[in-house]
């Protein structure tokens, strides 16, 4: 028991600093993994400036009003935020394919809820750390930046442009 702790700090510390591919399995362990280091207020997730830049002003005037000046903008943001809900639609998957999400996601289920589990009195560890603060910043930078995207679509739209700079149009 007592080589428990300094080898789960060991892993915690070997995941955090580790760059998996993005969306990836492996970051989402990584994630789970690093949870206590997050909850200390010891790795601290970077917002993007495109995410800063839009929550100081959602609904600015974009520098350049074009519909290619749109499209960068957009891209930028669908770079920092994922795939807007207009989208290309997600390749059919099989059965195969979604039994291993499911044991993908509770594989991360299971790191992150005993990871999260090791630090007695969690939330107020985070309101004393400032992690809590922090996540507060991130959600609220991510709900402008989605927002931001939202209102250059809609000035793209009215520009008569063509996706991204505009929402992709359904046929049906």
């Amino acid at each position: 028991m007592k080589f428990l702790l300094p080898a789960l700090a060991t892993l915690l510390l070997a995941t955090a600093c580790s760059k998996p591919e993005p969306t990836s399995m492996g970051q989402q362990l990584v994630g789970a993994a690093s949870s206590p280091l997050v909850d200390l207020n010891l790795l601290k997730t970077k917002i993007p400036e495109v995410l800063l830049t839009a929550q100081r002003a959602p609904y600015a005037a974009p520098a350049d009003p074009t519909c290619e000046g749109l499209a960068i903008e957009i891209m930028r943001l669908d770079a920092a935020l994922g795939e807007d809900l207009d989208g290309p639609p997600a390749a059919p998957t099989g059965r195969l394919e979604k039994g291993r999400a499911e044991v993908d996601d509770a594989a991360i289920g299971a790191v992150r809820s005993s990871t999260e589990s090791l630090i007695p009195f969690r939330g107020w560890v985070r309101k004393l750390t400032g992690a809590e603060r922090a996540s507060r910043e991130f959600t609220k930078c991510v709900a402008a930046g989605i927002v931001r995207r939202a209102y250059l679509k809609g000035l793209g739209q009215g520009r008569g442009c063509v996706a991204p700079a505009a929402p992709t149009r359904s046929n049906g």
